[in-house]
């Protein structure tokens, strides 16, 4: 595919997703939200992670309002259901890890669609905002969903209420992103990241993903026994007969994904 709206680079294992729109803050329109949902899944086919961020000082401004002409004439219902909800399964249901390299503003739809990834990894500079009630409209793209499992439902009810800016730091104390980096290292910080992601067991990883989100669904009794389940899958792959030999030898591992 021929992208324009965003730019997409594998390299060692890694996929790096530039949303590149930075002339209009790297806000969502028809064309990138395509663009990102295609990206993604060949990212799964072609890497062993994917980052997500931003060109130029943003992340993602969230909805282009002049996407289509007058905003006031947007069919909200239809953009969401037939645009968004693909791109953000597309995410959620990526068999690699994935992280949000959130290096500037990520606001609306912006912030939610970072809070869809496995990670989220921001400069000390960034700041995420549910500007939803600002315009009179309600957390969308997810963040009724991902805001009250991440951060509790007090605190998600009052940043969805007063639409404040919340710094990156508060994020992080919130539990509502893993960590942040100062602004002058952020870059090499999460290529640090995403290059141990890509070096380890790839098939386990998809099942930590799975076995940490259907927790939130199950019992105890359900959670454990998909926990043995998953377990006796990772047991049968090379990359844990791998890791133990490697421990036993007192060597790092030499993981193929497998």
């Amino acid at each position: 595919m021929d992208y324009q709206a965003i730019t997409l680079v594998v390299r060692d294992d890694i996929a790096t997703l530039t949303l590149n729109r930075p002339d209009v803050m790297n806000a969502l329109n028809t064309q990138m939200r395509a663009e990102i949902t295609h990206a993604v899944k060949d990212a799964a086919a072609r890497a062993r992670v994917l980052v997500m961020t931003g060109a130029g000082a943003a992340f993602c401004s969230g909805q282009d309002l002049g996407d289509g002409g007058n905003a006031a004439n947007l069919d909200l219902e239809r953009t969401l259901r037939d645009e968004y909800v693909p791109m953000l399964r597309a995410i959620m249901d990526c068999p690699i890890p994935t992280i949000a390299a959130v290096n500037g503003a990520a606001a609306g739809a912006g912030a939610n669609l970072a809070l869809a990834f496995d990670v989220v990894i921001a400069s000390e500079d960034a700041v995420f905002i549910q500007a939803f009630a600002r315009i009179g409209l309600i957390p969308d793209a997810g963040g009724t969903y991902f805001l009250p499992r991440q951060i509790g439902a007090a605190k998600a009810m009052g940043a969805a209420l007063f639409a404040d800016k919340i710094s990156a730091k508060q994020a992080c104390d919130w539990g509502m992103i893993f960590e942040t980096a100062p602004a002058k290292d952020f870059n090499d910080h999460w290529q640090a990241r995403a290059a141990h992601l890509a070096k380890g067991p790839t098939t386990t990883y998809g099942h930590i993903k799975h076995a940490i989100r259907g927790s939130f669904e199950n019992t105890l009794e359900d959670q454990l026994a998909l926990e043995a389940r998953l377990q006796g899958a990772c047991g049968k792959t090379r990359d844990f007969k791998e890791g133990v030999l490697a421990f036993l030898e007192k060597r790092p591992a030499n993981y193929e994904g497998r």
